[in-house]
């Protein structure tokens, strides 16, 4: 297992990851389509016990409207996002894959919340799709 690093496009926030992934996806949601000005979300899941920030610490955002929000973790300098902590994954942090220092080592598992994808959303034939969340083991 190697330690995985990554941080904001102005280099004052930093993180590493000791710890192998939970899950890798792309997520075609329309709330993270407004996260990314209109993409899809790509992440890969990680357990907040390997991950930690190691330089600078993150503002955050959460809806105040909503009863359990997501927190979304961002640099407050350049407004790069990081990821998030979601109610749906309690024990979990999200993080984006153009945070890390090497992206091209990802590999998306699957494509979820693909009712809500637009026509320009490129997904594999490789890798599995979902209407929603795909179904628990």
């Amino acid at each position: 297992m190697s330690i995985i690093v990554g941080g904001c496009y102005c280099g004052e926030l930093r993180y590493e990851v000791n710890g192998s992934q939970e899950a890798a996806f792309q997520c075609h949601c329309r709330e993270c389509q407004y996260i990314t000005g209109g993409n899809a979300n790509v992440v890969i899941v990680f357990s907040n016990s390997d991950f930690q920030y190691t330089k600078g610490a993150p503002s955050t955002f959460a809806r105040s409207d909503l009863e359990n929000p997501v927190i979304r973790h961002f640099c407050g300098v350049c407004g790069t996002g990081i990821g998030s902590r979601s109610p749906s994954r309690p024990k979990s942090m999200i993080v984006k894959v153009g945070t890390l220092d090497k992206p091209e080592d990802y590999q998306a598992q699957a494509a979820i919340f693909t009712c809500d994808k637009q026509a320009f959303h490129y997904i594999s034939e490789s890798i599995p799709s979902f209407e929603k969340r795909p179904p628990k083991k």
